[in-house]
């Protein structure tokens, strides 16, 4: 059993910045993972990026370079810089890790709004 606890949400305003961080009571590096899907109002479930054990980073088109996905394996701990934020990456971020199972955090707020 994986216990993943997001962090650092809020509301910023557009062109500001917030990192957040989700860390996990167990391993979560690996091929598949660990990753950050956002889920905004009316809105499915999206994935915004992943990086992977091998050092792999993908990320959706429309956050490449704005937002950096990073980890320290030490710390279990995935994070993901969001620079340049726009109102469309308004959304719910979740974090996700995959160890025999997929396993979800509990979701950060992140609103974007002057």
């Amino acid at each position: 059993q994986v216990q993943l606890v997001e962090s650092g949400g809020g509301l910023v305003q557009p062109g500001g910045s917030l990192r957040l961080s989700c860390e996990a009571s167990g391993s979560i590096f690996n091929a598949v993972g660990p990753a950050w899907f956002r889920q905004g109002v009316g809105k499915q479930r999206e994935l915004v990026a992943r990086t992977t054990a091998a050092g792999r980073r993908d990320y959706a088109d429309s956050v490449k370079g704005r937002f950096t996905i990073s980890g320290d394996r030490a710390k279990n701990t995935v994070y993901l810089q969001m620079n340049d934020l726009k109102p469309e990456d308004t959304a719910v971020y979740y974090c996700f890790a995959w160890n025999q199972r997929d396993y979800w955090g509990q979701g950060t707020q992140v609103t974007v709004s002057s």
